[in-house]
């Protein structure tokens, strides 16, 4: 699940399938720097690394960035997305191809690949995988099924009148074979999200030892089990299919908050954390910061590259107050989105200018035109539509800084006549009111699952889409971006979602706010380390200083 709790030349498919979904490149553009090399590298040792208490580490539902850690060193998923090349790199699979109007994929995979038990990785194992995440039967059900959504037979799995993904099969152990139930020109983007790994038989056979410690195909696997609210520890695959890590092992240090676990950082006991809000700068001149933003060498160790990631209000278009256009107009222009990050961020994040992070897509036609700061303009619109006094109510889940944030737009919005009041709530609660329309203005991040337009789009526009929380219902969108899933030539599928990017624009369904940037540190042991911008960490390619 892609929403956010706290605070890329493409080349073609292998193999002559379909063109790589073309995205904009920024200065960096999440690109390993070139003396990622640097220092005397030591051959082992144990990267101590900060993360929260986790959801999940057992793919059928990862979904967040703290299990995400874990779960993407124990599995690999048939493909990947390579930031540094720009384009999607074989895994599990070697090679794919797809038909001509992208409603089948097939994926070869390699050939003697092993899980960490020693069962073979083979096709039937990533069907089992993916059935897994469909089955609506699970003691605890998936809460990330809406990946595979695409696949033929998953809505009769979730209807509970299949029990298997009749889209899925497997001719041999080394071939899979996925036919959709509409064509989908980016689904090979999906296939490289971490959770659609394969998984063996004792998945099913033991789920309850296989949620505390999984068994994978990646190049780390489980040192015990997951000890709730104290770690989580990993060591080297030697039979791993790939290049070995270096690492001997990553001990994934669960603290309860940034700071915290920034005091440990401090204190020795950590090799890698977030920094705390308000210490970006001071950390910076200490430890100097990154050249590409996104990878850690000897004293360039602060990094602050760009995310695949958007914060923004959401609003409840079915609310009386939000149903009123003028208001979401005037509100959006109302908002300084620049001071909110200088003064909150020290100038790390980008103020957004629409809903597409620039690393996704930076054409100047994404523009919204009421995603700007335009006080007299909003003034204007309050004004001549009465809406002076016009009660606002800020929703947001209590904790990751969202205090301070929704304190800055509610002084914007008053300052052109709103009355602003607040609601915090722990974050159960708020996704529940969210999901029921209990709300009025919430505030929500959205961190890409794979890097493309239609992941920002779909999930937050599309009329049933589950992430659609502000009820944003409109049947020409829809219609175009199940157009725009079929189209295949990159340049055309491009200009289409920009195009349905510009009609949502136009009804402000959402404000835009800012786009995320790394604000991470690694210790002076960290000879390389590379955190990408979707915030996954490549430890299987990380080394210590000896």
């Amino acid at each position: 699940m892609a929403v956010e709790k706290s605070g890329v030349t493409r080349r073609t498919f292998v193999k002559g399938g379909l063109a790589a979904s073309a995205l904009a490149s920024l200065a960096a553009c999440g690109k390993k720097s070139e003396d990622a090399s640097a220092g005397a590298t030591a051959q082992g040792g144990t990267f101590k690394f900060y993360i929260n208490e986790p959801v999940a580490i057992d793919p059928y539902n990862t979904q967040e960035t703290e299990g995400s850690q874990v779960e993407s060193k124990l599995f690999d998923s048939l493909l990947g997305y390579d930031w540094e090349k720009e384009e999607l790199v074989p895994k599990a699979a070697e090679s794919w191809e797809s038909n001509a109007d992208a409603t089948e994929f097939t994926f070869h995979l390699v050939k003697g690949a092993k899980f960490h038990n020693g069962d073979p990785v083979d096709a039937k194992s990533f069907k089992r995988g993916w059935e897994r995440i469909c089955n609506p039967n699970m003691s605890t059900p998936s809460e990330i099924n809406y990946h595979l959504a695409p696949v033929a037979g998953y809505a009769e799995m979730q209807a509970s009148t299949a029990t298997e993904l009749s889209g899925v099969t497997c001719p041999d152990d080394n071939t899979l074979v996925v036919k959709l139930s509409a064509p989908m020109a980016d689904f090979p983007y999906i296939c490289a999200h971490i959770a659609l790994a394969p998984v063996p038989q004792a998945a099913l056979d033991d789920p309850a030892s296989f949620l505390l410690a999984p068994i994978g195909n990646g190049p780390f696997k489980m040192d015990g089990k997951w000890e709730s609210g104290q770690y989580i520890d990993v060591v080297r695959f030697d039979d791993y299919y790939g290049e070995k890590p270096i690492l001997d092992g990553i001990h994934f240090s669960i603290q309860k908050d940034p700071a915290t676990a920034f005091r440990e950082f401090e204190a020795g006991n950590i090799d890698f954390c977030q920094i705390p809000s308000g210490r970006l700068n001071e950390t910076s001149e200490k430890y100097g910061t990154s050249e590409d933003g996104y990878t850690v060498t000897p004293k360039k160790q602060v990094l602050t590259g760009a995310q695949a990631a958007i914060y923004y209000l959401t609003l409840n278009l079915n609310d009386p107050t939000m149903a009123d256009i003028n208001v979401r107009k005037a509100m959006s222009l109302a908002i300084n989105r620049q001071n909110i990050v200088d003064t909150l961020f020290e100038g790390s994040r980008k103020a957004a200018n629409g809903f597409f992070p620039l690393i996704i897509d930076d054409d100047e036609s994404n523009v919204w035109e009421f995603c700007k700061y335009d006080k007299d303009a909003a003034q204007k619109i309050v004004d001549e539509n009465n809406l002076a006094g016009t009660t606002i109510t800020l929703s947001y889940n209590s904790g990751g800084g969202h205090e301070d944030i929704m304190s800055i737009v509610q002084g914007d919005l008053e300052a052109v006549g709103f009355k602003v009041e607040q609601s915090s709530m722990e974050w159960a609660t708020y996704l529940t009111n969210l999901g029921d329309g209990r709300y009025q203005v919430g505030r929500l991040g959205w961190n890409a699952d794979y890097p493309t337009m239609d992941n920002f789009l779909y999930p937050n526009f599309y009329s049933t889409a589950d992430n659609n929380y502000a009820k944003y219902v409109n049947a020409d969108v829809d219609a175009a971006i199940d157009a725009a899933r079929q189209v295949t030539d990159v340049e055309e599928r491009k200009a289409a979602y920009r195009k349905i990017n510009q009609t949502i624009a136009e009804s402000v369904p959402v404000i835009p706010l800012m786009f995320y940037a790394l604000d991470h540190v690694g210790s002076d042991r960290v000879a390389r380390m590379y955190l990408s911008p979707q915030n996954t960490a490549d430890l299987a390619s990380a080394a210590l200083n000896a």
